[in-house]
């Protein structure tokens, strides 16, 4: 009897490693449902044994599908979009998407505020730190952007804090044309000096000194 279990991709496509290694062939009657709808996934793995194809690409694991029984994906598949259809489905639909709209504008302007409080700029560049929290917010802040500023391990100020590096890294630095040996701990090197300059350029305007001409900082925001 085939059980569930988080699976491995194998050298072919209806192959799969198991936890403990072992290399294992799919059922001939069973289909590779893609990911992307969580609620049919959930459905499926609830109706009886799956393979859940997961891929592991660095730090990320990233989910290639869920094997199962054909005919248990096509019943659950069928009764789903039955459910979906009615208008109580699409009425609790739409308060969920509103609830979403106003849960994302309210984060939206508590992580513009923690980025200004973490820029902390001198008065007279207040039109400056507004402009670069705008930016920066609208940056970081998109859901699905992937960007620290959408996880919620961390405090929302260290959240600020590290979007702003990063906004700077790659607005105020040359890190992107950089040439990064491929060596353990090179890449986070690089950006921890990095960081170093980008808070030492912070400074100069919190300070409420008069920035150069060619300023990083002000030059990033002239172009974007």
């Amino acid at each position: 009897m085939t059980e569930s279990a988080n699976v491995k991709p194998g050298p072919s496509p209806r192959e799969v490693y198991l936890p403990d290694g072992e290399l294992r062939r799919v059922p001939d009657d069973w289909s590779l449902l893609p990911p992307g709808d969580a609620g049919l996934t959930r459905r499926v793995k609830s109706a009886g044994p799956t393979y859940s194809v997961q891929e592991k690409r660095g730090r990320k694991t990233f989910s290639r599908g869920v094997w199962a029984p054909r005919q248990h994906i096509q019943e659950a598949a069928a009764k789903l979009e039955a459910e979906r259809a009615t208008p109580a489905y699409q009425k609790r639909l739409a308060a969920q998407r509103k609830k979403r709209e106003a849960d994302q504008a309210e984060y939206v302007a508590t992580f513009e505020a923690a980025v200004r409080a973490y820029l902390d700029f001198h008065p007279c560049h207040s039109d400056l730190a507004e402009s670069m929290a705008s930016r920066i917010t609208a940056h970081a802040t998109p859901v699905g952007s992937g960007t620290v500023a959408r996880t919620k391990r961390i405090p929302v100020e260290r959240r600020a804090e590290a979007a702003v590096i990063a906004w700077m890294r790659h607005q105020t630095t040359a890190y992107d044309d950089m040439v990064i040996p491929r060596v353990k701990g090179a890449r986070r090197e690089t950006r921890r000096r990095l960081a170093k300059r980008s808070k030492q350029l912070l400074a100069t305007y919190r300070q409420g000194e008069q920035a150069a001409e060619d300023c990083p900082l002000a030059t990033a925001l002239r172009r974007e």
